[in-house]
């Protein structure tokens, strides 16, 4: 195995005999050094999982190693740094596009509208290739449709924005979920994960560890909500900057979804109150969600 291959644009990193990665050149906040791209298998029965945005270079990477013998092309889930270049790929390759669509009523800016999916994939569905068995596990949490995809042979899991390498994901509502996304996060506990594969970032070699990790810091950041919320109501901006006063402004855009997201997570389990209910289905309930007030249950 090869796990500590360098993050290159254009130019496939050998992970293993059947495992390549190629990075988009989309870095960014939110995608680290880019987008990563994983072709498992060889010859015939090749599979692109998260094909990454329709980028023209990035796809004429893909194309150049898989050549014209790709079974399919596999997505984590649809959001627009991920599953764009697949239409394109499938019109020239020629192949199939397998994952799960969105169900979300708010497209906003995230999710990538040219998808459809050939084949829709279920949570313990299994995908053959010349690598393996490759096993889809549903993952909801990050948004609804998010599915993480097991090498069985190798035990690498193929995480996509479930597991970033040095990281935390965004959570935004409705699509996430915070309690969902603990939930499957435990789920991967249970699985035999010998190492994970980021759709952003470096393999990760200690699986469970970054998985205790993750969820460590996620109760630790639920702790801190309750410890903002009293008896006198706040608003999501009145919490942001208490909750979130070690992560820079320039991301509490996207931290102030996540704040909502372990919000709704505390209202669940009846320890936080609401002073109303808003679902986000449109551009204009964002203004409604900024006027709720928060307090403790």
């Amino acid at each position: 195995m090869s796990y500590d291959a360098e993050i290159a644009d254009s130019t496939p990193a050998q992970l293993s005999e059947f495992v390549f990665r190629l990075t988009a050149p989309n870095p960014g906040q939110m995608t680290g050094p880019g987008t990563n791209t994983y072709i498992i298998g060889k010859g015939d029965d090749q599979l692109i999982l998260d094909p990454g945005p329709a980028i023209p270079s990035h796809i004429e990477a893909i194309k150049r190693h898989v050549g014209d013998r790709v079974q399919a092309v596999v997505v984590t889930h649809t959001h627009n740094d991920h599953s764009p270049a697949a239409a394109v790929l499938k019109s020239t390759l020629n192949c199939e596009v397998w994952g799960l669509p969105s169900t979300s009523t708010l497209e906003m800016q995230f999710q990538d509208s040219t998808f459809s999916a050939d084949r829709v994939l279920v949570g313990g569905e299994q995908l053959d290739s010349s690598a393996g068995t490759l096993r889809a596990i549903h993952t909801p949490g990050h948004v609804s449709n998010h599915l993480c995809f097991l090498l069985e042979t190798t035990g690498l899991l193929f995480a996509g924005d479930h597991i970033m390498q040095g990281s935390t994901v965004a959570i935004v509502p409705p699509q996430g979920s915070m309690l969902h996304y603990l939930q499957s996060l435990e789920l991967l506990k249970s699985l035999d994960i010998k190492a994970i594969a980021p759709a952003h970032g470096l393999i990760i070699q200690e699986p469970f560890a970054e998985i205790d990790r993750l969820i460590e810091h996620r109760l630790w950041r639920e702790k801190k909500v309750l410890g903002g919320l009293d008896s006198q109501a706040k608003t999501l901006d009145e919490l942001l900057p208490l909750i979130y006063d070690d992560v820079p402004q320039s991301l509490h855009w996207a931290a102030k979804f996540s704040l909502f997201a372990h919000l709704q997570k505390l209202e669940q389990e009846h320890r936080a109150a609401a002073s109303a209910h808003v679902v986000l289905d449109s551009p204009e309930s964002l203004t409604e969600l900024n006027q709720v007030q928060w307090c403790s249950a």
